[in-house]
């Protein structure tokens, strides 16, 4: 397969700095050396650059760098929609802000092919906030509710030349949802998988009923990771933990089922934050999840003494 790294080094839409050097963490790691050996073509792209930003004022004061938010939401999004014209693109964030881009670009891209867009939200958060909603003004809690055409986000966001349809969208992993979102997700028909459904039913299930709709409708398949899906006990260097995320083998079981479903065609890997990372332990399981999505097996996989990487 060819692949298509795109960096997009944001970190105004969180609420503490360090995110913006997650790209280069996650090159650091060998994202491109890893894929390669898989056998896949690899092209860097280098790194976004926003657009200039305008002026946008809004009646909720607690917002927190809208202009830049909107500007990179520009620039993200073209060039999301340009890297998936021929190769399946792996967007290096950054905060989860960047998935307003990513997820707006890939639909555009979408619905030209004339193929339905699902998208699997890997996440402890839904982030399906609204520019009203919103109380920590933080706009890495707004890309899903934006790229879904939530109202509110007109005359401030970029205008959707198409949106998810929110049906069509899974979250997993939940395990901090503030009430309006609550309301918002059951209103727009969000598939929603906490962690208690994870421990009631099993993290397998839930996704293979998922991917089971993706193939029905011959669907195209984004994947959003974000950090805090995973236990801050293996994965630390994120601004958000939220005690309780996914195991180990959790984490790479639903990477291992997407791979053989053959149905993912894009990928965000977010809220890498290095500055709270241990020796490169979490820019390393970022791109061993990667790997597992991108076909390496259990029988790939090098064994790491105590004394390595970690």
């Amino acid at each position: 397969m060819r692949c298509k790294i795109v960096g997009a080094p944001v970190q105004d839409g969180a609420g503490r700095m360090g995110c913006e050097m997650g790209p280069s963490a996650l090159r650091t790691a060998g994202l491109a050396e890893v894929l390669s050996g898989l056998g896949h073509t690899v092209e860097d792209m280098g790194a976004v650059q926003p657009m200039p930003a305008r002026r946008v004022v809004h009646g909720n004061l607690a917002l927190k760098a809208l202009p830049e938010i909107s500007a990179w939401t520009s620039a993200i999004a073209a060039a999301a929609y340009a890297a998936s014209e021929d190769a399946m693109p792996i967007f290096l964030g950054g905060d989860h802000s960047i998935s307003a881009g990513t997820v707006s670009g890939l639909a555009r891209r979408a619905a030209e092919a004339g193929r339905p867009l699902f998208v699997l939200w890997l996440d402890a958060h839904p982030d399906f906030h609204t520019l009203d909603t919103t109380a920590s003004g933080n706009l890495h809690g707004v890309p899903l509710a934006y790229a879904s055409g939530q109202p509110g986000f007109s005359g401030y966001f970029p205008d959707l030349p198409a949106a998810v349809d929110p049906k069509r969208i899974c979250t997993m992993g939940l395990r901090s949802v503030d009430p309006a979102e609550r309301s918002a997700l059951n209103e727009a028909g969000v598939t929603v998988h906490d962690m208690r459904a994870i421990d009631e039913h099993g993290i397998a299930p839930l996704l293979r009923a998922f991917l089971a709709r993706v193939s029905d409708e011959d669907g195209l398949l984004h994947v959003s990771l974000d950090v805090d899906f995973l236990d801050p006990s293996i994965a630390p260097a994120v601004g958000t933990t939220v005690p309780g995320g996914a195991t180990f083998r959790e984490a790479h079981l639903v990477m291992e089922m997407l791979s053989d479903s053959g149905l993912v065609s894009s990928l965000d890997l977010v809220e890498l934050n290095p500055f709270l990372d241990e020796r490169g332990r979490t820019a390393t399981l970022m791109v061993d999840l990667t790997a597992s999505l991108m076909g390496r097996r259990i029988m790939d996989r090098p064994t790491r003494s105590h004394s390595g990487s970690f």
